[in-house]
């Protein structure tokens, strides 16, 4: 579908291609001569090398840009660890990618606790754990935070847990114009219809999904992402092996594109598990 692409290749030539999709049976000719999808690249790609202090998280934007010719960019909160309130290194975060021509698009959040924690109070805790890194997509110009709808319990329990402490975070983010949006990433979230049932009980439109192709484990993962495209603002586009015709190996992005209705989508983060470099 890509072409003979390396990784490398499909993260600098996915921005102007468009994924590759110009060339899908079924559009246009005028939409093979634009871009289809705005391509950010998601920080995790580059994770090894910044978890080595080979890269430093506040030239992730430059990095986008010079390296791989993307335009926007996924933060990841693990790298800018008691950074969120740091006004000074948040402007100039800000300031690097403004220069480079680079979006700020989202902060993907993990580790501050369980949004659907049987206990309300870490529940409760959980949920403010993530005021900060609201304020810093606000500050940073992002229109969401990713996170996780981590609970325990059975499965109705843990949507009600879960819903809960995402309504709660989302009024905080709707107060800031930011949106909540979870990704199918591991337990329940990773069923599709599960995390279908919890947007409906959050029923926000600042609270949304984040359907990512090689998160659903033994769960259909088209079958999944179609049942969280009603809610989603954009989606990550996970790779993880090319066979020598630069096909992504696990999904197949013609069957992923027809079945999801993809095409409503505005913002498409590339990622790839086993390093962009």
């Amino acid at each position: 579908m890509f072409g003979n692409l390396d990784r490398r290749g499909f993260l600098k030539g996915s921005l102007a291609a468009g994924l590759g999709l110009s060339v899908l049976p079924g559009l246009s000719e005028a939409d093979d001569k634009k871009e289809i999808f705005k391509i950010s690249l998601a920080q995790w790609s580059l994770h090894r090398a910044f978890f080595g202090n080979k890269l430093d998280p506040i030239d992730f934007a430059v990095i986008a840009k010079k390296e791989y010719g993307i335009s926007a960019v996924e933060y990841v909160n693990q790298f800018y660890k008691g950074k969120a309130t740091d006004e000074k290194y948040v402007a100039e975060l800000k300031k690097r990618a403004h220069d480079n021509g680079v979006r700020s698009v989202l902060i993907m959040c993990d580790g501050e606790g369980a949004l659907g924690d049987a206990d309300p109070k870490k529940r409760m805790q959980a949920v403010e754990n993530h005021y900060k890194w609201v304020e810093m997509a606000k500050a940073l110009g992002c229109h969401s935070i990713r996170v996780n709808a981590q609970s325990s319990g059975k499965p109705e329990e843990q949507m009600e847990r879960a819903a809960e402490g995402l309504s709660k975070l989302t009024e905080f983010g709707a107060k800031h114009k930011i949106n909540v949006i979870v990704e199918n990433h591991g337990g329940l979230s990773s069923n599709g219809e599960w995390l279908a049932g919890v947007m409906k009980k959050v029923n926000s439109p600042f609270c949304g999904t984040l359907p990512d192709f090689g998160n659903f484990g033994s769960y259909d993962r088209y079958k999944g992402v179609k049942e969280l495209m009603p809610y989603a603002k954009g989606v990550s586009a996970k790779s993880h092996d090319f066979d020598e015709k630069g096909n992504e190996t696990h999904t197949d992005y013609r069957r992923m594109i027809r079945s999801s209705s993809m095409r409503a989508i505005t913002a498409l983060s590339v990622s790839n598990t086993k390093e962009a470099n």
